[in-house]
């Protein structure tokens, strides 16, 4: 049996948590949420990462599908709900590949009928509006998990690739965090700054999570965690779940990606522009310079050195499919997860490493959340607060 054959087998026990899916924006840019003219059903879309036929192949088992909105969107918080109702009409209209699921039993019963467990993450604290009340709106809707911030800083969160303003999170911002701890909501901190890292690792009584992350010792880019973050995973109990953008894993297509976002910016667009105009201006450049391709051995030394800092109890997946315009040779689309276990394994990691870092962490981490939540409801009401009031 080949190391594909043998990663395919244990994907059919332990199929794959991914932590971030961008489709519902995709649906929502390129075919205006109409499920008639892009139907995940049947045949490969050239526009799109994600069907069903490919998550099957993947072995995927369960998807945090992002319910992401930019943070420029005139009105964020009712285009978040325009994101969630896309989810919902996905589960509505494909019931026999895709299971609701808002808890960690949610998922293992999705496992057990053979549907993709699918839960909602936001992408952004933005999409609260500064708003516990709208926090708790999201979680009431479904949504499982909030990354603090997108590419931009909040009014109560730095982020990553943004320049420092509360240098972490402020006190408005400890208290989203202990909010999202008494729903149950994971704390995710892709995207957010190490200072904002390091503050909610220590505001927090529940695990986090990076829902598309990677190793910032591997590649240094901002969007990557760095090692004093990883090795406090452990004692926090949560998780970083790799991603696969090029740009983020791959030090060459880092600084490649650099050049071409200045030359988009030079053509009056933006640098995460995705339209056929962009696109047209992107395969001109990389006609003039070629673009660096990462491949299924780079992710995998991204999830060697993560293992070795923060053990195998604290990894995931989290490929970001549908929400980059490029993706490494071998993990073109949700298809190729079982390259990356093949890979893995001719390394030396056992079915028992690989079943944790598919399946069993993740499902875990959001389990912890839910017994920190009863817990925190059993002491106190939700908070009331507002920024106003804590920070001003």
């Amino acid at each position: 049996m080949t190391s594909l054959d043998e990663a395919r087998a244990l994907l059919r026990e332990f199929p794959v948590v991914d932590g971030h899916n961008d489709l519902p924006w995709a649906l929502r840019e390129k075919a205006g949420y109409d499920l008639d003219r892009l139907d995940i059903a049947g045949h490969q879309h050239e526009h799109l990462h994600t069907d069903i036929p490919r998550l099957r192949a993947g072995g995927v088992g369960a998807q945090y599908w992002s319910v992401y909105v930019p943070a420029e969107q005139p009105d964020p918080v009712a285009a978040t709900l325009e994101q969630i109702d896309c989810v919902r009409q996905l589960l509505d209209r494909y019931q026999a590949d895709l299971a609701p699921a808002l808890t960690a039993a949610d998922m293992e019963a999705a496992r057990g009928e053979g549907r993709i467990a699918s839960l909602m993450g936001a992408e952004g604290g933005h999409s609260i509006a500064n708003s516990l009340g709208t926090l708790r709106g999201l979680y009431a809707l479904g949504v499982r998990y909030m990354t603090l911030t997108h590419n931009s800083n909040v009014d109560w969160a730095d982020s990553a690739t943004d320049e420092p303003k509360a240098n972490g999170l402020t006190a408005f911002g400890r208290e989203v965090v202990r909010e999202m701890n008494r729903l149950g909501m994971l704390v995710d901190l892709s995207h957010v700054a190490p200072s904002t890292m390091r503050d909610a690792l220590d505001a927090t009584s529940a695990p986090v999570v990076f829902s598309h992350s990677s190793a910032r010792a591997v590649c240094d880019h901002p969007r990557n965690i760095p090692d004093d973050v990883l090795e406090r995973l452990p004692a926090n109990g949560g998780m970083a779940m790799v991603t696969f953008v090029p740009k983020f894993v791959l030090q060459a297509a880092v600084d490649w990606t650099a050049a071409a976002d200045e030359n988009l910016r030079a053509h009056g667009l933006h640098h995460l522009d995705t339209t056929a105009e962009a696109m047209k201006v992107h395969r001109a450049f990389e006609e003039r310079t070629p673009r660096p391709v990462a491949t299924v051995p780079v992710i995998a030394d991204h999830l060697d050195h993560m293992r070795e800092v923060a053990g195998i109890d604290h990894l995931g997946i989290g490929g970001d499919y549908d929400g980059t315009a490029f993706t490494p040779d071998g993990l073109s689309d949700v298809s190729g997860y079982p390259n990356l276990l093949a890979e893995l394994l001719d390394r030396g990691w056992s079915k028992a490493d690989l079943a944790k870092l598919t399946w069993q962490n993740a499902v875990r981490v959001l389990g912890a959340a839910e017994d920190v939540a009863r817990d925190l409801r059993s002491r106190r009401g939700p908070s009331n607060a507002t920024i106003e009031s804590l920070d001003g």
